[in-house]
């Protein structure tokens, strides 16, 4: 009921927002076992090639989520975050050269 008392562009937004939450905490989730294989060496063990893998996608899933939780580290980053969505929408629209 109050979904409907809200304007359409806030409730884009809020759609948005969830979906992008979603997405980080997955990818978060993804690579939970990272740090227990990244501290195997450490320990005087060896990585496997199968964990070598999981080590590589672990660090790529991270890098992706990286630029969000940069933003959201820095000191007034609640006045940097429309620049942020801004700038993540303009790097979807293709050039027209």
């Amino acid at each position: 009921m109050l979904a409907l008392a809200l304007p359409a562009w806030w409730q884009q937004f809020s759609s948005a927002q969830r979906r992008e939450v979603r997405r980080v905490i997955g990818e978060l989730v993804a690579a939970r076992g990272l740090m227990p294989q990244l501290m195997k060496v450490r320990n005087g063990d060896t990585w496997t090639p199968e964990e070598r893998l999981a080590l590589r996608d672990g660090l790529r899933r991270l890098a992706k989520v990286s630029p969000y939780l940069l933003v959201l580290l820095m000191p007034g980053s609640l006045l940097i975050l429309p620049a942020y969505a801004w700038w993540l929408d303009r790097r979807r629209i293709s050039r027209q050269d």
